[in-house]
Order: C-alpha cells, then sequence, then structure tokens
C-alpha cells in the first residue's frame, strides 16, 4: 500500500475499517456493489456511498488493485504487492493472479521516447480462464 507524498490517507471510521476488512477477505476483484452486499451480510450497516467514497479514497493513495472488466465496470480488491504489477484474471469467476509486466514495461517506455512522451504510468491487464473454470483441476 504505497502512497504519493501529497496524498492523505481517509479517515479512519468504522464503516471504511469494515470496507478494508471486506476486500481482505475476498480473494477476487469485486464491484463496489458487490463488497456492500457482503458487507450487508455480514452485519456491517455501511451505506453503498460510503463503500463507494472509501474505495475512491483508497485508490487515490494506491491502497487498493483497481481494474476495468471488459463490460466496463469498475473493480477493486486489497494490494497483496506494493511493487508495480499487472493482473491476470479469470472472466468467468474473478480470480486473479498478480504477474510482472514483463515487455510491457519494456514496450511503453520505448513508446513513449519514440513518440516524446515521459511516461508517468500505464496499465495492462490479462484476462482468460482459470485452470479450475478452464476444467483443467
Amino acid at each position: 500500500m504505497s502512497a504519493s507524498s501529497t496524498a492523505q490517507r481517509p479517515r479512519a471510521t468504522r464503516q471504511r475499517a469494515a470496507v478494508v476488512d471486506a476486500l481482505r477477505g475476498m480473494d477476487k476483484f469485486a464491484s463496489a456493489k458487490t463488497i456492500h452486499e457482503q458487507l450487508l451480510d455480514d452485519g456491517d450497516s455501511v451505506g453503498l456511498t460510503t463503500v463507494y467514497r472509501t474505495l475512491q479514497s483508497l485508490a487515490e493513495v494506491d491502497a487498493v488493485d483497481v481494474l476495468h472488466s471488459p463490460d466496463g465496470e469498475t473493480l477493486y480488491r486489497d494490494c497483496l504487492s506494493h511493487h508495480h504489477h499487472h493482473h491476470l484474471v479469470c472472466t468467468n469467476c474473478g480470480t486473479a493472479v498478480e504477474i510482472d509486466g514483463g515487455p510491457v514495461e519494456e514496450w511503453s517506455q520505448q513508446a513513449a521516447d519514440e513518440h516524446g512522451y515521459v511516461l508517468t504510468g500505464h496499465t495492462a491487464e490479462v484476462f482468460g480462464l482459470c485452470p479450475r473454470c478452464h476444467g483443467k483441476k
């Protein structure tokens, strides 16, 4: 969970702590609505607006991984790694594995250099079927 020097962590409240706990208990990316439903199932009275605001605050300080699914939905997951990484995501069950960017890192820098840009960041997410959903386990 890294934070830039100018960003502030969200103010700690019981509701925000419940959102963070729910995220830590999930093994895949989830939407704000899914996280909210999990909180309600766990008996936590947290409003959907609070979930959205908390997730946005956490995303602003890089405390959660954020993924935009192929259908455009924003999904969140507790960030398991403090270094730059990408994700391999199952399109069936949502399970995700953190992966190294490998050639994407070099390619993005080369593309920026070639066009005179100063690279400030990039994202790359890879989608497929996990072994369980593909029927290999």
